[in-house]
């Protein structure tokens, strides 16, 4: 079954820092765009950052810019979402989802992992 599964959510304190990951399950991740979203209950889903399959990057959200780096492992068909100096409007459930580029409505998605950020 073709799928992406998040892992690596958590809770921490302000300041601290999460790495989650975007594992494919069975496509290659390769020639993809990969973007990573976040939801917070009763609001809607907002974008993060996506990376194209050349390496390109977008970032959806000015509040993350130098906190957050988007970043692939194409040997693991893995992506990964670096978080630094997280602060508690990050808190939300954490989504990744492939497509063929950084665009809405992406074709693949996980589950989404929970990221706390709580004092």
């Amino acid at each position: 079954q073709l799928g992406l599964v998040e892992s690596g959510g958590g809770l921490v304190q302000p300041g601290e820092s999460l790495r989650l990951s975007c594992a494919a399950s069975g496509f290659s991740l390769e020639h993809y765009a990969i973007g990573w979203s976040r939801q917070v209950p009763g609001k809607e889903r907002e974008g993060v950052l996506c990376i194209s399959s050349s390496g390109g990057i977008t970032n959806y959200l000015d509040s993350v810019k130098g906190r957050f780096t988007i970043s692939r492992d194409n040997a693991k068909n893995t992506v990964y979402l670096q978080m630094n100096s997280l602060k508690p409007e990050d808190t939300a459930v954490y989504y990744c989802a492939a497509d063929d580029g950084c665009h809405d409505g992406m074709s693949y998605w996980g589950e989404g992992t929970l990221v706390t950020v709580s004092s």
